[in-house]
């Protein structure tokens, strides 16, 4: 009998690549993965891990000898020290030459709504560097880009409802009308391995089925986790140093003024059909009860050192 496909995704114990594992795994796939991280690794684990090293490129290609498909959602949300978008693309070039000499058959890759390589937001101009990068490979591919996602335990939604909680008041940028197309990190999962599926390249906005404004979403969340916050418009060029504050305090970084920017210019929208059924007001509705009653510090889950509280925190 002949073995299970034996795919790979980078980050298997993260956000986004454990929900893509673990739908491979129901789909009777065997997984490996490449991380930077194998200290997440749960005791048990039937994922194969190897180590996801840039610098190494023969040992790189060699971790992806026997790969059918690679799904990869490496990337960084920010520069911090010496990473920096610019070497999240080189890294990613890297990543995709190895597979091709490797022989890897397929590659999903998850990018951004609206990338583009004239975009003065690094960010958006690296997404799409990476997507050009993917293509020069010659390797078949599809590209899945989502603007926001949602569910298990993601950032931007909590960390609103956790500030909504405490605070009395909450600034928008301006009217918040902008609108963003968040999707459920299982839609998306499910979507990158039916893309895995197929052999065309193709690139698809991965959207969910509503699209609030920000302040709609802002409305939604506070309503359902309680909270009697205000929930006042200042202009937009505030917001910046607003959350640079709050994340002094909470030694974190809530925003950046690029990811404010994009948002508010409608980057974080899209016009493409749904390829989810989660929709995101419906689901803030639905778990109230569970969102912001615990901070989810970004840096504590990419740049610092694991200690035993956070591994337990990011097991949840």
């Amino acid at each position: 009998m002949a073995k299970p496909q034996l795919d790979a995704v980078t980050g298997a114990f993260s956000y986004s690549g454990s929900v893509i594992s673990r739908e491979l795994i129901a789909r009777g796939h065997r997984v490996r993965t490449l991380t930077g991280h194998p200290q997440r690794a749960p005791g048990g684990t039937q994922i194969e891990v190897r180590p996801l090293d840039f610098a190494a490129g023969t040992e790189l290609a060699r971790s992806l000898e026997g790969v059918h498909t690679l799904y990869n959602t490496y990337w960084v949300r920010f520069a911090r020290g010496q990473v920096s978008h610019g070497l999240a693309v080189r890294n990613s070039r890297g990543l995709f030459e190895a597979a091709a000499a490797a022989g890897v058959q397929r590659i999903v890759h998850v990018s951004i709504t609206n990338p583009s390589v004239n975009s003065p937001d690094s960010y958006f101009r690296g997404k799409a560097e990476v997507e050009q990068a993917l293509a020069d490979t010659g390797v078949p591919h599809a590209v899945a880009r989502p603007a926001i996602l949602f569910g298990g335990n993601g950032v931007l939604l909590n960390n609103i409802a956790w500030l909504l909680r405490r605070l009395p008041v909450f600034a928008i940028g301006g009217r918040g009308d902008y609108r963003i197309r968040p999707v459920h990190v299982e839609d998306l999962a499910a979507l990158c391995v039916r893309l895995g599926e197929r052999t065309d390249t193709v690139t698809v906005d991965a959207v969910g089925p509503q699209a609030p404004t920000f302040r709609q979403l802002v409305v939604a969340i506070r309503d359902a986790v309680g909270s009697r916050a205000l929930i006042v418009p200042i202009p937009g060029p505030l917001i910046p140093p607003l959350a640079a504050g709050l994340g002094l305090m909470l030694r974190d970084t809530l925003l950046t003024a690029d990811e404010y920017r994009s948002m508010a210019a409608g980057l974080a929208d899209s016009d493409a059909p749904t390829t989810g059924s989660i929709g995101v007001l419906d689901w803030i509705a639905g778990h109230g009860d569970q969102l912001g009653t615990r901070y989810a510090n970004e840096l504590d889950r990419h740049f610092r050192p694991a200690t035993a509280s956070t591994k337990a925190a990011q097991a949840r």
